[in-house]
């Protein structure tokens, strides 16, 4: 009986060992229970949170995505709008008329005080087809918006491109639209063009519009600041042709008629491109030429009565002076009248006497003083001879 009982007395000890364990263990198990349980509902509570956060930019994406997509109907409703504006303007007129209308007729505005012809038109009809043009254009304009139609000069599509262009031309030659088009950007587009673009069309047009924008005083300072004079004699440069190069010679002959801007012109290479253009041999683009020279050397002239100018003329130096003597029998008659006017101001510059008489000028003086069409280019040409003693020696 007393081994029994303390067998059982052993078992008993055993069993309460054990069972301290177990409880060790059931403690040690229920901590490690309760951190992953709480290490659980963390988790759980940041998956909430990220799904949450997830879903929150689900919508918005969603919100965006249709915006965007709302965005892009509207924009191309409005593409179509101006597309379809576009094609009634390029069937509601010749194809020539959006380059012929004031973008042309205003480059011979004389800036520089050498005639007022605001607009010139070749015939009644083109007069007739230009004012239904600007009708379109002004429609355009109003149900379009200029934003749209300046976005449209960077469109893929060449027709495109080239219709909007010619719309941008043509509101460019109305004064009332011209700071429109400068502050909504339209030079910088149109300088863009003139720099990127290969296409004919679009430099002869883009030539044209900065024309337009050349003949506002304020714009002149922009165009040049922008390196303007610097495309256009790059343009003249790499074409032939002889619309394209109208135009460009009519955008430096307006900025020749802001005296301010004369020796930027001149380092920039306007003057030498003036003289290059002459190689066409077209009687448009030399009309041009000859027009710019004029207003360079009459703004010289006030310039110099003024005494805000010394030394010799920056057209003699660029060799003008000698161009116009040797080609003085190659001028049509509605252009040497500029030729006229440009010796007569050079003239007057005492500065430039011996390069006139070295280069035989004095000739030219005296045809003008004697056979010029117009009595006070006439008048012009004896009051430089007459006032000079080195030309009055000449002449005896």
């Amino acid at each position: 009986m007393k081994e029994r009982l303390s067998m059982l007395q052993k078992q008993l000890c055993d069993a309460q060992s054990s069972a301290q364990l177990q409880e060790t263990i059931a403690c040690k198990l229920e901590k490690e229970l309760s951190k992953v349980t709480e290490e659980f509902s963390s988790q759980i509570q940041s998956l909430k949170e990220k799904i949450s956060k997830l879903i929150s930019e689900k919508q918005l994406i969603y919100e965006e995505l249709k915006s965007t997509q709302q965005k892009a109907q509207q924009e191309m409703r409005q593409r179509q709008d101006i597309e379809d504006h576009i094609l009634r303007l390029k069937q509601s007129a010749p194809d020539n008329c959006a380059e012929e209308s004031k973008t042309s007729c205003g480059m011979v505005r004389q800036v520089s005080g050498l005639g007022n012809a605001a607009l010139i038109s070749k015939s009644g009809k083109l007069k007739e087809a230009l004012s239904g043009q600007r009708g379109t254009i002004s429609k355009i304009f109003e149900e379009v918006g200029l934003p749209n139609i300046l976005a449209m000069l960077k469109s893929e599509e060449l027709d495109v491109q080239i219709h909007a262009v010619k719309v941008v031309a043509n509101l460019a030659a109305q004064d009332i639209n011209q700071e429109k088009i400068v502050e909504g950007g339209g030079l910088d587009a149109l300088l863009s063009l003139l720099e990127t673009s290969q296409n004919t069309t679009i430099r002869r047009v883009t030539a044209g519009a900065v024309a337009n924008l050349a003949m506002n005083g304020s714009n002149q300072g922009l165009i040049m600041d922008k390196g303007g004079a610097r495309l256009l004699a790059n343009v003249a440069s790499k074409t032939d042709d002889p619309q394209t190069l109208r135009m460009v010679a009519g955008a430096i002959a307006n900025l020749c008629g802001n005296e301010k801007l004369h020796l930027m012109l001149k380092q920039e290479g306007g003057i030498k491109a003036l003289l290059g253009m002459f190689r066409t041999g077209h009687d448009d683009v030399i009309a041009q030429i000859a027009r710019g020279i004029a207003n360079f050397a009459k703004c010289e002239s006030r310039m110099l009565s003024r005494g805000h100018r010394k030394g010799r003329s920056l057209l003699i130096e660029d060799g003008v002076l000698t161009w116009m003597v040797a080609n003085s029998n190659r001028f049509p008659p509605s252009t040497r009248r500029h030729i006229e006017l440009a010796f007569c101001h050079l003239a007057q510059n005492d500065n430039n006497t011996c390069d006139i008489i070295a280069s035989g000028g004095i000739k030219e003086l005296l045809l003008i003083s004697r056979e010029s069409p117009r009595e006070d280019t006439r008048n012009l040409a004896k009051k430089a001879l007459d006032s000079n003693p080195a030309f009055f020696r000449e002449v005896q």
